[in-house]
Parts: C-alpha cells; structure tokens; sequence
C-alpha cells in the first residue's frame, strides 16, 4: 500500500550546504531558522495554543538524500564512517523514506510562522508535520544508547583576529549570533572522522550569507581564517 505525504511547511535555515550542519539537534543553539507554513496551515488556527510550548518535534525529508533503493545498513558518522550497522539503529540520513525528526526549540509563534532555534536542518527542507514535546512522555530516565551515550566530545575553536571582526560585523548587520553558530558548529569537527588533513588545507561553509574558512593548525584544533560575504 502506498501513502502519499505533503508537506506542511518549508524550512528557512542558516545552514545552506550540508556540510558542517551539526548531526544532532540542540547542539548549537544559535543555529536558526523559521518554518515557513503552506497553505491551509498558514493561518493562525493552526498554530494556536503552540505558545504554550517550549520545543517542538518536526519530521522533515532529507530532500537531499532520497533515494530509490532501500539500504539495510549505513556507515554512521559517530562511528567514524568505518563501521556498518543496521539502519535502524542509527539516525543516519540514508532512511527507507527519507524522513527524519528533530526536537527544536521555539522561540516564536507568528500566523504562518514558527521561530525556531537548535535547529539541524538544511535551508529549503520540507517538513511533514509539527508536534509539540511533552517533557514528561518524551524524556524517559535511565534510557541509554551504548552508541551514542553522550554528545561528541568538542575540539578548540580560535580565530584568527581579523576573522573574529569580521564575524562580528556580519552578525550586527545579520541580527543574528553569527560567532557562536560558527564555534558551536565546527566545535563539532564537520570533516569526516577518517580524515586528518594537513595544516594548509582549507575547509569552507556557507552559515546565512557568509563564507567561512577554517584550517586545522592541528588534528584536534580549529582555526577560523576569514568570514567574507558569500
């Protein structure tokens, strides 16, 4: 039997790439966005009573990883990359639907928009539907995942002076916490875990309208080198 789905809204995201967008929810709190609502949702009666909430669950596509042939097993990153398990068993993008979930917070109630924070997902991904977190039945004591039992542990973030400037002129103009979505985002290492480059490779990412470029002066050392209009 097959069911068709639609979305009910459209994220606005300060991620525009893949590429360095945290692999879990809340672990950069300054990441935000807003869920752009589609019609017959984008009326107030829709959203009422949401401002009663603090944080919400949203299942979206990833939009940019559908594929047609279901995989039984994926390499998660937690593992490194190296390690197959079953995909059930991990949160890895590659999904039989192509659905994912995020608990996010928010941070706004407008007819036809949500204001959100902690967010994890790609500009322009579509999300299927919005339900609120009920503390008591969503956070369970004593669950445990002998996988992934606490948040990656985080690497040393410095900039280079000018870097630092930079970021913080674009985040005046942007209104937005641009120097700590840039730390709280590489603080999570986005290259692969397998790879150790050398010191004068340079990585890159959009955040907002922004490029930044960052070096690793060492393995577990990040240094933000510029922060340009993309």
């Amino acid at each position: 039997m097959q069911h068709t789905v639609t979305p009910v809204g459209i994220i606005r995201s300060c991620f525009k790439e893949k590429f360095a967008i945290p692999r879990q929810p809340q672990l950069a709190p300054a990441a935000r966005g807003v869920l752009e609502l589609l019609p017959p949702f984008d009326q107030g009666d829709a959203v009422e009573g949401l401002e009663q909430v603090s944080h919400v669950w949203l299942l979206f596509l990833f939009h940019q990883a559908l594929e047609d042939k279901p995989r039984l097993k994926v390499r998660p990153p937690r593992l490194g990359g190296n390690r197959s398990m079953g995909v059930f068993a991990t949160r890895a993008t590659h999904r039989p639907n192509g659905i994912g979930q995020s608990v996010v917070r928010l941070e706004g109630v407008e007819p036809g928009r949500l204001l959100l924070s902690g967010i994890d997902l790609l500009d322009g991904t579509p999300v299927l539907d919005i339900k609120p977190y009920v503390p008591y039945a969503d956070s369970i004591a004593g669950a445990s995942n002998q996988m992934a039992s606490q948040a990656p542990a985080a690497i040393a973030v410095q900039w280079c002076d000018n870097a630092l400037l930079q970021a913080r002129e674009h985040a005046l103009r942007l209104g937005e916490p641009l120097v700590e979505l840039i730390e709280q985002c590489l603080a999570q290492d986005p290259r692969p875990a397998y790879q150790v480059p050398p010191a004068e490779r340079v990585y890159g990412v959009k955040f907002w309208d922004v490029q930044v470029r960052w070096h690793y002066p060492q393995p577990d050392v990040i240094r933000v080198l510029e922060v340009v209009l993309a």
